[in-house]
């Protein structure tokens, strides 16, 4: 007899109830409790329980002594596995843009309050500018980060440049807070972002971003000499990059 492969509409729900916990809790700053992620899921306290405790007993969450949870490590080996799944998907991307702009092409995701980047497909210039896979920046003065940080609740975003401050790489870096989410309101508004010579002098960057507004799970950018890489060099790039973005964020 050949089994069906429909799942029971109750599986389904279960699944979607337990990735809504797993994203609650990504989103969380701290602990949640079960009242919490009740309240906050609009799911009842008993379905709450139950679920964390499968998702405990398989290493999703972890609970600490005050019975609040957190993710627990079998979903960072996801990320993990996930990160690296994305680095492999990008590369024909970046390279299309390095063919196209002549300039390194970087892919960064936000880890904590850095930025972090995890993959590159450098120029085939002599100068060129290199990020390098693995390097830990701020997001405050990269286009990566202000793509990255223009996709999050501003009051989240707001807490992490209080943690780590804005302090200034350059000359050009935006260091005041009111200023700086001026900045990310008009990133939004745009859907790119533009780092003028803010984390190194003479190096220009601009980034778009990996994924649909509030999903956004990356950020895409091209980097260059300034005088190289001005203006007028990436008008004609932007709309390219966007649509490199969605792509890669659907897949």
């Amino acid at each position: 007899m050949v089994e069906s492969m429909s799942r029971p509409a109750g599986a389904v729900q279960s699944l979607d109830r337990a990735l809504d916990l797993l994203e609650e809790l990504a989103r969380a700053e701290g602990p949640r409790g079960v009242g919490e992620l009740s309240e906050l899921t609009g799911l009842a306290q008993g379905t709450v329980h139950r679920l964390l405790q499968g998702l405990h007993v398989r290493g999703y969450v972890r609970r600490d002594a005050a019975r609040k949870y957190s993710l627990g490590t079998a979903s960072l080996r996801l990320a993990d596995a996930a990160h690296r799944s994305l680095v492999r998907t990008a590369r024909p991307y970046l390279a299309e843009l390095v063919r196209l702009s002549g300039e390194t092409a970087n892919l960064a995701v936000l880890e904590g309050d850095d930025v972090v980047y995890v993959g590159q497909v450098p120029s085939p210039h002599t100068l060129r500018m290199f990020a390098e896979v693995g390097r830990h920046v701020p997001p405050h003065s990269t286009a990566v980060g202000k793509v990255l940080l223009a996709d999050q609740p501003v009051d989240r975003t707001t807490a992490l440049l209080r943690r780590t401050g804005l302090p200034p790489r350059t000359p050009t870096t935006i260091t005041d807070l009111a200023a700086f989410l001026t900045e990310l309101a008009q990133v939004r508004e745009r859907g790119w972002a533009v780092d003028e010579q803010e984390q190194e002098t003479g190096v220009r960057c601009v980034a778009v971003p990996v994924g649909p507004p509030g999903s956004v799970v990356a950020a895409l950018s091209v980097s260059g000499p300034a005088d190289r890489f001005a203006e007028e060099a990436t008008d004609g790039l932007i709309a390219t990059m966007q649509r490199i973005g969605q792509e890669l964020g659907a897949g």
